[in-house]
């Protein structure tokens, strides 16, 4: 069975730190992308942060660079997201994506077409 499994997400203070991952299972590939997407009630979602496989090329959105870290663990099929200096405003579900075509990689969600089921981060002041 092939899926995108999210953990790490939670409550945190202003100025704290979180570090989510996602473990894609089921799936066969050479190279991909795999990223980060977040959506906040009322909000459209937006790409936070993509990295190609096996090439480790890393791409961010503007408001989250400095703060946020993508990585991965090729051996484990892992992706990771290490969200530091956390604000109010980076409340959001966040969720895993990953595209195993070998194409393009970047934070635009039409790139994606394999997405996990979420998990949710709350910043509060």
């Amino acid at each position: 069975q092939r899926q995108l499994v999210e953990s790490g997400g939670g409550s945190v203070q202003a100025g704290g730190s979180l570090r989510l991952s996602c473990t894609a299972s089921g799936y066969t590939y050479s190279s991909s992308c795999m990223g980060w997407f977040r959506q906040a009630p009322g909000k459209e979602r937006e790409g936070v942060a993509a990295i190609s496989i096996p090439g480790g090329i890393t791409y961010y959105t503007d408001s989250v660079k400095g703060r946020f870290t993508i990585s991965r663990d090729n051996a484990k099929n892992t992706v990771y997201l290490q969200m530091n200096s956390l604000k109010v405003e980076d409340t959001a579900m966040y969720y895993c994506a990953a595209d195993f075509a070998g194409g393009e990689c970047g934070t635009a969600a039409w790139i994606f077409g394999s997405w996990g089921q979420g998990t949710q981060v709350t910043v509060s002041s």
